[in-house]
């Protein structure tokens, strides 16, 4: 039997839901919009994606929720959806790093350098991770008051996400390059969540949170 699981992202202002089988994108639903529509759009593009994939819901195996940081309204959002599912279906609930799912859409494209996926945190104010292109994590996950020499020290490097507009202003004659149309979506959790299903990595639905603030540095 297939291993399907059900991708939700609702981090930042990007609502998308995703399919998968066996560790297989089949189906991808997502749009981002200037203010949040998550509460209006995440059930009805759970629909759209079974309907795609001609799958009912009670296929699936599990879900996978982006477990932030990111906006408490998204998040919230998301992981209340994907509890009531877990809990519904009987299924596991697998959760994923918004930013190590943001750095695997950032991978397909930028095989060589060092990956800089961050969100926007309000002001100058970042949530960040480095890695390299072997997946070696240079930078953890850390909230960042950012400058104009932030990260300098990991260059050449690919920034994107949402975070990304602000430094494009503040960094300029840096070894970056800019990657503007990457942002977080529902099929960068495929590859991490499956393998999470294999290893039996599953949360607890009934006491789990997402990470909504970190202290910053």
């Amino acid at each position: 039997m297939s291993i399907v699981i059900l991708h939700l992202e609702t981090a930042t202002k990007v609502c998308s839901v995703a399919l998968s089988s066996d560790g297989k994108l089949v189906a991808c639903k997502e749009r981002s919009s200037d203010s949040f529509i998550h509460a209006e759009s995440l059930t009805l593009f759970i629909i759209e994606a079974l309907t795609s994939a001609n799958l009912k819901i009670e296929a699936l195996s599990a879900v996978s929720i982006s477990s932030g940081p990111g906006s408490y309204t998204g998040l919230r959002i998301g992981v209340s959806t994907a509890k009531g599912l877990c809990f519904g279906l009987q299924i596991p609930l697998i959760d994923v790093p918004t930013l190590d799912s943001l750095i695997e859409i950032g991978k397909i494209r930028n095989s060589t350098k060092n990956l800089l996926a961050v969100i926007d945190a309000r002001r100058m104010e970042v949530y960040s991770v480095i890695q390299n292109s072997k997946g070696e994590v240079l930078k953890d996950l850390s909230a960042d008051i950012v400058d104009e020499t932030s990260y300098s020290n990991f260059e050449p490097l690919v920034c994107f996400g949402d975070g990304l507009p602000k430094l494009k202003e503040l960094w300029v004659n840096r070894t970056i390059l800019f990657e503007d149309d990457i942002h977080c979506s529902a099929k960068g959790q495929v590859h991490l969540a499956y393998l999470k299903f294999l290893a039996g990595d599953f949360k607890d639905a009934s006491n789990f949170t997402p990470v909504y603030l970190k202290e910053f540095q």
